[in-house]
């Protein structure tokens, strides 16, 4: 939980010198380098560091894409748009929770978790870094 809160916190302030899609696309690829520590860890410790820092990274882009898709989003549809496109996200990665199992049976658990993770993280990465950056739009000028 602390994790989260400092990574939202802190690649949200980052954010708004870096840009939003730079952020994101860091957060998210720095999240895939932490994916062996985070499922692999073989001691206790190692695997606290591993879920903190995944927490940081996950959370970290994920705070900031609120923000990045209100500023896409143009004044008409401000309000409605951002969470839309969040329900939409989570209907099509609904069928990940019968997916994860069916691979899980031919691998492992920890291997399934991983490559899960390891694609949301690069998808995302990938649609964040080839999207439009509009930090610091004025709302209500266009």
């Amino acid at each position: 939980m602390a994790g989260a809160v400092l990574g939202g916190t802190l690649i949200g302030l980052f954010s708004g010198w870096w840009g939003r899609r730079r952020a994101i696309v860091a957060a998210l690829l720095g999240a895939v380098l932490v994916i062996p520590l985070w499922i692999f860890s073989p001691s206790l410790p190692l695997l606290f560091a591993g879920a903190f820092l995944m927490q940081f990274l996950v959370q970290g882009a994920w705070g900031v894409i609120p923000a990045h898709l209100s500023e896409l989003s143009p004044d008409s549809v401000r309000g409605f748009l951002p969470g839309f496109g969040y329900q939409v996200g989570v209907l099509l990665a609904s069928p990940v929770v019968y997916i994860e199992p069916l691979i899980a049976r031919h691998t492992s658990y920890g291997v399934t978790m991983a490559g899960t993770a390891a694609v949301v993280f690069l998808m995302a990465a990938l649609a964040a870094g080839l999207g439009k950056e509009r930090r610091a739009v004025k709302f209500g000028e266009g």
